[in-house]
């Protein structure tokens, strides 16, 4: 969650506001997310949602900075220090491959990864 900006809080660098309203779209589904019933589900699985849109708000940023190159390097450390993004999914985006082969899983196998029950990061081994 973005901190609160005060008075006192440094101005977002040039480039912000470009993208304010993409990340200010993330953080309402984030809040939908978090106020979603927990009905039905089982423990691992209530958190899901909140991962996901944190992992997909964190991909949004280093898709920005690393890949269209589209914002500076001061905007995207500020993002980072002002929580819009969290620096090791960032990271981890950087040094990820396919960890989990779809030719390796045997048919019918269905893997989620207890932590946020994405079928990517979950290990077979």
């Amino acid at each position: 969650m973005p901190r609160i900006r005060t008075s006192r809080t440094k101005p977002p660098p040039e480039g912000f506001e470009d993208i304010q309203d993409v990340l200010e779209d993330y953080e309402k589904k984030m809040r939908d997310a978090e106020s979603e019933s927990h009905e039905g589900k089982r423990k691992v699985e209530s958190v899901w949602p909140i991962m996901r849109l944190s992992h997909a708000r964190s991909r949004y940023i280093y898709d920005l900075y690393y890949k269209r190159e589209l914002i500076s390097r001061e905007l995207y450390d500020w993002l980072i220090k002002q929580k819009y993004a969290d620096a090791d999914e960032v990271e981890e985006e950087r040094l990820r491959e396919a960890l989990v082969p779809k030719a390796s899983l045997k048919k019918g196998t269905v893997v989620e990864c207890p932590h946020c029950g994405c079928r990517g990061c979950a290990s077979t081994d």
